[in-house]
């Protein structure tokens, strides 16, 4: 009897697992046949929905190199004003973080994706050939914005715009040459190494540097446009005691940093130490005024307009010029007013 019930038990459990099974079955069944239906009628129309809206749109690829500093965010703000739909643009913006190995990546996919123009603004000047050789072979204008790139063949991007760092560089040298006495013991702290905002601004201090022997560079290191990296360096060189009457730091950013490390040494930043800095951000050129910073060199972020007006020229047949400057000032005390800051975009 026990044996006769043990199999009517394992008889009815197949029997459910049967059951179980076929439902299982069906189940898998339908959501197949939903997922084939949602794939067909999504290939059919979506896609071409998409291409059919963004047809007349010109595709710009951006390659940025990160957002560092208040500088670099002003200027990713003016490319995407720029390149907005509104205006026929498609902008396709990529952030490197700081990696060249991602912008070369950047640039490779751009010209997988078949966009019309590629703007890069390279982190390094060298390290370019390769990947801009095969965008030229892809028939893709490249258009190089802010700093440098240097290239064995320069026809292999269209042209370039952005700053004269160098030119900023002298005129920090010119305005400590006109306005401080005595020798100066300077603290230097660089951008990154390597990039043409970094060697233009350093290349100018080092012109400064040989004309004046009175001049003695006793602290240089890069912080990376930083704010954090240019505190750090700041804190590195007041913990050595290092004795130093002038900071040249390469953007605003870094010169933040800096002032956060005085205060915390109770070292009056701007009338203790003379404090160069670079960009002429709005925070910084309040800080102009209150005394905190004593000179800061414009360097414009603003390129948007700049980079769209040459994209124009290209599409109406024109050849724009291969390289443009923009027009930059300095601010110190004498010439600053709150209305000029008011009147300043970033």
């Amino acid at each position: 009897m026990g044996k006769m019930e043990g199999k009517m038990k394992n008889m009815k459990n197949i029997e459910k697992n049967n059951c179980c099974l076929g439902k299982t079955l069906k189940r898998v069944f339908l959501i197949s046949y939903f997922l084939f239906l949602i794939f067909a009628f999504s290939s059919c129309s979506g896609p071409q929905k998409t291409v059919s809206v963004e047809s007349d749109l010109v595709v710009v690829g951006f390659s940025q190199v990160g957002s560092e500093s208040d500088w670099r965010k002003a200027n990713t703000i003016s490319m995407q004003d720029a390149f907005s739909a509104e205006n026929g643009y498609r902008l396709i913006l990529d952030d490197a973080q700081q990696k060249q190995e991602r912008q070369i990546t950047a640039i490779r996919n751009f010209i997988n994706q078949g966009v019309d123009y590629i703007v890069l603004a390279p982190i390094t000047m060298e390290g370019w050939d390769t990947v801009l050789t095969e965008a030229k072979a892809a028939g893709i204008p490249v258009i190089i914005v802010d700093r440098m790139v240097d290239t064995d063949d320069p026809d292999i991007f269209t042209c370039w715009v952005g700053s004269d760092t160098r030119r900023e560089g002298d005129t920090a040298v010119q305005w400590m040459e006109k306005n401080l006495n005595g020798p100066l013991r300077i603290m230097h702290l660089q951008g990154n190494i390597g990039s043409s905002a970094q060697a233009g601004r350093t290349d100018g201090l080092d012109a400064g540097l040989q004309a004046h022997p009175d001049w003695e560079l006793v602290f240089r290191a890069p912080g990376d446009f930083v704010q954090a990296k240019g505190q750090e360096l700041m804190e590195e060189v007041l913990e050595k005691g290092l004795d130093f009457n002038v900071i040249y730091a390469e953007n605003d950013n870094m010169a933040y940093g800096a002032v956060n490390a005085l205060k915390n040494h109770d070292i009056v930043p701007g009338k203790d130490v003379t404090i160069i800095s670079f960009d002429a951000a709005h925070d910084a050129l309040h800080m102009v005024l209150s005394g905190e910073l004593n000179l800061d060199v414009e360097c414009n972020p603003l390129h948007g307009p700049r980079v769209r007006a040459l994209i124009e020229q290209l599409r109406a047949g024109k050849t724009p010029q291969k390289y443009t400057y923009v027009d930059e000032v300095y601010f110190d005390s004498e010439n600053l007013t709150e209305e000029i800051i008011a009147e300043r975009i970033y």
